[in-house]
């Protein structure tokens, strides 16, 4: 989706938009998102804010009712006895199921600086018959209040016991509005932003069955990157001349396959992304996980990302929050959405063994050598060349061979981080200002520490 039809087009206006390669535009894009920051990990100065949950001490701080905290084999939340139960109905298949719950509600977190966007992920199990909602209401800088928003009802699987995962559309109270996975102040001009906010979790099970989700981290990203069509300039840093290994897989090999998940593989720009930077970690679905895929499809392990990360309200694989969900499905993989504010961060990460998966769109003339236009479109840094040019794994290539380019530093970071452009018929709409997507490890390096402590992930 671009927006709600009138006006300029909200920033987060782009998920997981298909790359029309043959007609040199995208053939669907996604709304804007943001994020607040840790505490323990500010930069200063600094217009991106991370506050993460991952520990004890952490889920002990919050608000439980019927929650527990988990303490191995990782600090988790689960299930410890029911707070109560409902009947939900599944809007995508119209079945009406008894849940029990139980919630956790955190402190409330101010900022570094008021936002104007706000991005929940999380990292959790959900056993066949379980699902959770991450809800986000915040306090304006007039002292008012939204309403709790939904910002993501999910589960891992698919099956019959489980709902449908999905974001919610229709949310909003005249100042702020949920995009898909995106909390966007209205008005960032005239309006009110987010001083402040809490996040609620709640866990669902099937009555009397045992189970429960388990939560291993929860991150809300705020943020209040300015409007602009040009950003600054960074020189190369630690990066220049480093490249990572990381695997290459093509979307547009997958084209016409599995139509149900957003169109087929002209659209999974964000999950092929997402399971490029799964297997960089060692991380890859079994045998068993991928015997439903048609055994004459190559790569079937980027058909399985897609449906894994599908969002059936959004109709389409570039949830961020999804896409970051999925990857943590994984062994002691963690993810977080957040924003970075140069190509100097995205250099950190590199020089420490990261890659990230950075979002954004542009016109075909407005980065070399991409070949196509979109209006939203996911892709991988893996490294920098010698003079500071970026090397991404573009899944928007003819084949896995051709994944690997490199794009000018210039022309890069301004489509990844400006917040404004004009699209091919000269309107004006949203970019993603810096949105990018970080899988790691539980064990990191020192290294890797510092480097996500720089960008404000604890």
């Amino acid at each position: 989706m671009t927006g709600n039809g009138t006006g300029p087009t909200p920033r987060r206006t782009v998920l997981a938009a298909a790359v029309g390669a043959a007609a040199g535009i995208a053939a669907a894009t996604t709304p804007a998102r943001a994020v607040p920051r840790a505490a323990s990990a500010r930069r200063t100065p600094g217009r991106v804010d991370n506050r993460g949950w991952s520990s004890c001490t952490d889920w002990q701080g919050g608000t439980a009712e019927g929650t527990r905290t988990v303490a191995r084999p990782r600090p988790g939340l689960a299930i410890a006895r029911p707070a109560g139960a409902l009947d939900h109905t599944d809007p995508h298949t119209g079945t009406t199921a008894r849940w029990e719950y139980a919630t956790w509600t955190s402190p409330e977190h101010t900022p570094a600086v008021p936002a104007g966007e706000a991005i929940v992920s999380w990292n959790a199990h959900t056993p066949a018959g379980t699902w959770l909602q991450a809800e986000l209401r915040a306090t304006y800088t007039d002292g008012t209040t939204t309403p709790w928003y939904v910002m993501g009802r999910w589960a891992s699987d698919d099956g019959p016991a489980s709902i449908r995962r999905t974001s919610v559309d229709g949310q909003g109270d005249g100042r702020s509005t949920v995009w898909t996975d995106t909390l966007s102040i209205d008005d960032t001009a005239a309006g009110p932003r987010l001083a402040s906010y809490r996040v609620r979790l709640t866990l669902f099970r099937r009555p009397g069955s045992g189970l429960t989700p388990t939560v291993w981290r929860l991150n809300v990203m705020g943020s209040d990157v300015p409007d602009r069509f040009e950003v600054p300039a960074s020189v190369p840093g630690p990066a220049a001349g480093r490249e990572l290994t990381v695997p290459r897989y093509s979307q547009n090999i997958h084209v016409g396959q599995y139509p149900e998940y957003d169109n087929g593989g002209e659209a999974w720009c964000s999950p092929t992304s997402s399971q490029m930077i799964i297997e960089y970690w060692g991380r890859r679905p079994t045998a068993e996980d991928l015997a439903w895929v048609n055994p004459e499809y190559a790569d079937p392990q980027v058909c399985h990302a897609a449906r894994f990360t599908y969002d059936h309200q959004y109709r389409g694989c570039g949830n961020w929050p999804f896409n970051a969900a999925y990857a943590a499905t994984y062994r002691d993989l963690r993810a977080v959405v957040t924003r970075l504010e140069s190509l100097a961060d995205a250099e950190r990460l590199i020089a420490a063994g990261i890659p990230l998966i950075t979002s954004q769109s542009f016109l075909a003339s407005e980065l070399d050598g991409a070949g196509y236009g979109t209006a939203g479109h996911l892709m991988t840094v893996i490294g920098f060349t010698a003079s500071g040019d970026v090397i991404a794994n573009d899944p928007a290539s003819d084949s896995n061979e051709a994944v690997r380019r490199v794009y000018d530093r210039r022309q890069f970071e301004n489509v990844w981080l400006r917040t404004k452009r004009y699209n091919a018929s000269g309107k004006v709409v949203s970019g993603t200002g810096g949105v990018c997507y970080l899988y790691f490890p539980a064990k990191l390096t020192a290294p890797q520490k510092r480097a996500l402590a720089s960008v404000g992930i604890a």
